[in-house]
């Protein structure tokens, strides 16, 4: 277990660091280099949503060309380079060229005093303006004088890019794991969410069997969840199980699981379950809010969809959270390695979680005639297999799922799963869909 979880932080590690220099915003040629380099782990398949295209109450905004922004201190000194940092330029900033006094300048410079040292990471999507971000001990150190700025950007009728994989099951009923690909040069708050969501379908490729079909949505934060929902969101409302948004994965902390907006969804409780189970101490539960990430959109009440979101450290919560210091320094790949295995084991809990229908309801069966109450083996062991049994058997009424019953019997949900194979083979009960 160890050298397989060592083996896939070292697989992490090594996207990671490819996907790190990329320039990312909502569009662009940055979200196209990205999708590729995930599309090696899951086979992703690309839509382009073109500018100006309506989708629910917004519309898509033109696509942004990156070539080259910088600006020449008095002394020539190239400063504030993009090819320093990704986040010197304000995302989304309009195209400049010109000689500006340091105080004319100052009015585009972002910077945060009470964090001296770091970068901060600022958008400007929705409205035309260009600046520059840079730490705040930079900025105190710039002098009077003649600055030469050049934003060598374009916004163009092309394309919002997203892409999908979809994992089939026998089942229409889909499990949503959906993160999102549009931060420059943040390794907590972006690139642990897609890596986590693109090696978790590696892991779910590998169940013999699944009950459910797998959905990974990759877009950028906000507009893109509005664009696929525009374009999915009435099939998912018809056929969402359970959905989950992955995101701040990248830190060694206690788990933090977000609920859904209903708060009891079938994805809380499998959540909360493996949690309590395989997590006790270690992990906070909090209720919906909508002031997060892309939850907030499948949440939205007009699909109030059951999705919820497993995180570290959630966004805003921890020092580093949008500027030049969430940076690998501060990423553990083990503890994302172990992100993807707890996700993978929700997902097995939501697999063999089911409902069943006892055929012999009055009184309880004979198990012995039917080879089901064992005779040898040690007794701890017959005694919870015949407790599972007995359990599942009682509580198999239509109206409980395994997890109802795991949560009321203490046992673990994998022993009731067994139980019922075997109650299954022998015609004791059925399994409602």
């Amino acid at each position: 277990m160890a050298e397989d979880l060592n083996r896939l932080a070292a697989s992490l590690e090594y996207y990671f660091d490819r996907l790190w220099p990329i320039l990312r915003s909502i569009t662009g040629k940055g979200v196209r280099q990205t999708h590729d380099i995930l599309g090696e782990i899951l086979p992703l398949v690309r839509h382009e949503i073109p500018s100006g295209s309506q989708v629910l109450d917004w519309r898509v905004p033109k696509e942004w060309v990156v070539r080259e922004a910088y600006v020449i201190d008095p002394s020539g000194r190239r400063i504030l380079d993009i090819r320093d940092n990704n986040l010197h330029l304000v995302n989304y900033s309009v195209a400049f060229r010109g000689n500006l006094s340091l105080a004319e300048l100052q009015g585009h410079l972002h910077s945060l005093p009470y964090k001296p040292d770091a970068i901060p990471y600022v958008t400007s999507y929705y409205s035309p303006y260009w600046g520059f971000c840079l730490s705040h001990r930079q900025r105190e150190q710039l002098v009077e004088g003649e600055y030469q700025v050049v934003v060598d950007t374009d916004h163009i009728d092309g394309s919002l890019t997203l892409s999908d994989a979809v994992l089939p099951g026998r089942s229409r009923q889909e499990i949503l794991l959906s993160s999102y690909t549009c931060h420059p040069s943040l390794a907590v708050n972006e690139l642990s969410g897609p890596l986590v969501c693109a090696f978790l379908y590696r892991e779910l490729a590998t169940l013999e069997e699944r009950y459910y079909t797998y959905r990974f949505v990759l877009a950028p934060e906000t507009i893109g969840s509005i664009c696929y929902l525009h374009r999915h969101g009435e099939h998912l409302k018809r056929h969402l199980a359970a959905g989950f948004v992955i995101t701040c994965n990248g830190h060694d902390a206690p788990f933090t699981y977000q609920r859904s907006r209903a708060g009891n969804s079938l994805a809380d409780r499998a959540t909360e379950y493996v949690l309590r189970k395989r997590h006790p101490g270690f992990h906070r539960l909090r209720d919906f809010r909508p002031t997060g990430s892309d939850e907030r959109q499948y949440c939205s009440p007009g699909f109030n969809l059951p999705v919820g979101s497993l995180m570290r450290t959630p966004y805003a919560e921890y020092p580093e959270y949008h500027t030049s210091l969430d940076n690998k320094a501060i990423v553990s790949f083990k503890a994302m390695a172990q992100s993807v295995k707890t996700y993978t084991e929700i997902c097995r809990v939501l697999e063999m979680n089911r409902r069943y229908l006892n055929l012999q309801p009055h009184g309880e069966p004979q198990l012995g005639k039917r080879g089901l109450y064992p005779s040898l083996g040690t007794q701890s062991h017959v005694e919870r297999r015949i407790e599972a049994l007995l359990w599942l058997l009682n509580y198999s009424d239509g109206e409980h799922d395994l997890l109802d019953i795991a949560e009321r019997s203490g046992l673990d949900i994998g022993e009731l799963h067994q139980a019922a194979r075997d109650c299954l083979a022998k015609g004791l009960i059925r399994e409602l869909t």
